[in-house]
């Protein structure tokens, strides 16, 4: 029998021992609709937990998904216009508070949180549903007042038309009306009446983001607030012994100096003044056992690789294919840690008072969020308030909630809100990773010329082990007690930390290989190391697809196959796989000859359900590689805005080509080296590549894009840099590589 997944886990719940298993039924956005004062007066109509309709005509839409500049205030919207027959501008967008109503319905995550390229796909059907009911809501008061058939009233922009007699009934006017009206499984509309879904619609944010109204965590303000600053161990694991804040405390505007569970919090009324007093503080630390190296932790991966992991796929027998091979092609690949670098560093603001707790955050999950306050105060649901506030950047990393944490202790000491904010370096060397990992792949190529098998065995940390304490807390109902609580959410560390539960994003982009290879056998390999880990934009798909595609083209360099073509071939039963690559081919003009010096390199994938394929037009001088331009096609199912679909593929290339060509995290004697972005670099805008996205047609339901465009990137400038060199760079970033190589060079080694 296979081991359970982490999905199978969090769904169920395991007590330290083991002896409980707690099947978790998470509330929805049902009941029948209500009646509630308006704020000018009169009735509003509030069909559900996402939408209110006031007698003023003002629709207000609740976003349950949080707005990071991935679009969803937009594309959500348009799902609600749709069914509700108005132009999204006339939607009043309120971001939604913490609260189980609005738990994520993607079986993922079941949470209230945004992550996982869910937004659209899980919400498109309940966001219309939703809508559909409160339209239905209105036809019926509508047909109910005037006394004619529900048929002849229709929905349209805004109001309720009886055409027969030219009767309209605005929205605002029979909300009280249609407060009392019941609807049963309303119809949605079908595609071939979309006049909202699949138009690029302005972005419903770009007005409050242009003229600076728009609040991100950052800019919350209120009365009383005060700042603090957190002085964090400087070594990974070290602890605080003791602190002499004397002279901090003499500085003008300082409030207190005090220790929380994560380091010495300085606390003024101004971030400068708290930044400029933090300077003045002495802190001893015991700097722990575990001095973490890099060089040393690449060592230890090297000789995990040799034993064996736990197989998340199994087809047929690898073993045989490579015993009966012509020729096996083998190859070790391996990345680094790295960080999230969101352009707005984690912050949160607390207030504690009379036994209840209210917080403002940019966090990607307010679920989690009032969770990670109720472990800290031990208030009831009902004492806790979680602002969802724009977000300035998440991929990921606002999934935890250590700034939140650090908010709320400070909060409860101080006696008056409080605000943390995190420098930039706070932010490099204090972050939740993107796992570091090692990868050996084999390939066995039959005597007839085909390619008979595939082995894979990655080396990683899970996230699962890392992220599991907390994120247990949020998957379990609320009525579950918090002792409960914590202790499953240790157990979760323990079973995926040590492998007996595996953890499914290890392997993602390795064990969905969609070729026809008959032979195919993926492990992980857990590896333990006191490196905090989280989840990255695209996450297992990151690191894995890169092993996977560059390997495939070094496979079909040996077999003399064109990359395409053997793709293509080996895709047959992987018809959008196939699709999204023939596009990309096409568009580029495959096997046509570059721009002279520039050399091409192409890789695909499925990740988030979505189907891409990149082909990169690259340069190499020396050292030093130039992206040209990618051309990238994309299947993510029904569209619902054509510019956000191209904005979000763009940023992701952006994000993994920054990742591959010099962004790492390296550990020196514990410490972690990078700071800021002049050592942990982003892609210059003067560096970034012309991008071409084309967009497969499809009635397929929508599929995630906020991270499918970033997986095929890396692969693709790797092959790339292959043509042009006859180099195979196997270590990201590819800086790395190169100086690595140079080494090699000097001292007379083959690279």
């Amino acid at each position: 029998m296979s081991a359970p997944s982490r999905r199978d886990f969090l769904r169920l719940g395991v007590t330290a021992g083991g002896a409980l298993l707690l099947e978790i039924a998470l509330p929805g956005c049902g009941g029948p609709p209500r009646a509630v004062a308006a704020a000018n007066g009169g009735v509003a109509f509030v069909p559900n937990a996402w939408l209110r309709i006031e007698p003023d005509d003002r629709i207000i839409f609740v976003l349950d998904r949080v707005e990071m500049g991935q679009g969803t205030m937009t594309g959500q919207a348009q799902l609600v216009a749709e069914e509700l027959a108005i132009d999204p501008s006339r939607l009043v967008v309120e971001l939604a508070p913490a609260n189980r109503a609005y738990d994520n319905p993607d079986a993922g995550l079941g949470f209230q949180a945004t992550g996982g390229s869910t937004s659209t796909r899980a919400s498109f059907i309940p966001l219309r549903t939703a809508a559909a009911t409160a339209r239905e809501a209105l036809r019926q008061a509508a047909a109910r007042k005037w006394g004619v058939a529900l048929a002849t009233c229709t929905a349209e922009n805004g109001a309720i038309v009886h055409a027969a007699s030219g009767r309209r009934a605005r929205y605002g006017e029979l909300a009280a009306d249609a407060a009392r009206e019941d609807v049963d499984a309303p119809a949605l509309k079908p595609a071939k009446d979309f006049r909202v879904i699949g138009k690029a619609v302005p972005r419903l944010d770009i007005r409050a983001k242009v003229d600076g109204s728009a609040v991100y965590g950052i800019d919350v303000k209120v009365p009383g607030l005060a700042v603090a600053v957190v002085l964090r161990a400087p070594v990974l694991g070290a602890k605080l012994l003791g602190f002499d804040a004397a002279e901090a405390k003499a500085q003008p505007g300082v409030v207190d100096v005090i220790a929380i569970p994560t380091g010495v919090a300085v606390v003024a009324e101004t971030y400068w003044r708290a930044r400029r007093a933090a300077q003045a503080v002495r802190v001893r630390w015991s700097e722990g056992e575990t001095h973490l190296d890099t060089e040393r932790l690449r060592s230890a991966y090297r000789a995990r690789l040799e034993s064996s992991g736990v197989a998340q796929r199994n087809d047929g027998s690898f073993a045989s294919a490579e015993r009966r091979a012509a020729r096996v092609v083998d190859a070790l690949y391996e990345v680094p840690y790295l960080a999230h670098a969101t352009l707005e560093p984690q912050n949160a603001t607390a207030v504690v008072k009379d036994g209840r707790c209210e917080v403002w955050a940019p966090t990607q999950a307010p679920g989690l969020a009032r969770e990670a306050v109720r472990s800290v105060t031990g208030f009831a649901y009902d004492d806790i308030v979680v602002h969802q506030t724009l977000l300035g950047g998440g991929f990921g990393r606002r999934l935890a909630q250590d700034y939140v944490v650090e908010a709320v202790h400070v909060a409860l000491r101080v006696h008056r809100p409080v605000k943390v904010i995190w420098s930039r370096e706070d932010d490099t060397r204090h972050d939740v990773y993107r796992p570091m990992a090692m990868t050996r792949v084999r390939a066995a190529i039959g005597r007839n010329g085909a390619l008979d098998g595939w082995f894979q065995r990655i080396v990683s940390q899970s996230i699962a082990a890392n992220v599991g304490p907390e994120w247990v807390h949020a998957f379990l109902p609320n009525r579950v007690p918090l002792s409960l609580k914590a202790s499953m959410g240790r157990s979760a560390a323990i079973t995926f930390g040590g492998g007996a539960l595996f953890d499914e994003t290890t392997a993602e982009g390795a064990r969905d290989l969609a070729y026809g290879i008959p032979n195919v056998r993926v492990e992980h390999a857990v590896m333990a190391a006191e490196v905090p880990v989280g989840f990255w934009r695209s996450v297992g798909f990151s690191h894995n697809v890169f092993v996977t595609e560059s390997f495939f083209d070094e496979v079909a360099h040996a077999m003399g196959r064109d990359p395409f073509e053997l793709r293509r071939s080996l895709l047959a039963k992987a018809p959008r796989h196939r699709r999204v690559l023939e596009l990309a081919a096409e568009k580029v003009g495959w096997g046509t000859p570059a721009k002279p010096g520039v050399f091409r390199g192409i890789a695909q994938a499925r990740s988030f359900e979505s189907y891409a394929a990149h082909v990169a037009e690259v340069s190499v001088h020396g050292a030093e590689v130039k992206v040209h331009r990618v051309v990238a096609a994309v299947d993510c199912g029904t569209v619902v805005n054509p510019d956000i679909v191209r904005a979000q593929v763009e940023g992701g290339i952006a994000f993994g080509l920054g990742a591959a060509l010099r962004q790492e995290i390296t550990l020196d004697a514990g410490r972690v080296t990078q700071g800021n972005f002049d050592d942990f670099e982003p892609l210059r805008i003067h560096e970034m590549p012309e991008v071409e996205v084309h967009v497969v047609p499809s009635d397929e339901p929508p599929t995630g894009i906020g991270e499918p465009g970033l997986p095929p990137i890396a692969p693709a400038v790797a092959n790339a840099i292959f043509h042009a060199t006859n180099r195979r760079v196997r270590r990201m970033p590819f800086s790395r590589a190169f100086a690595e190589d140079a080494a090699a060079t000097v001292k007379g080694r083959t690279p």
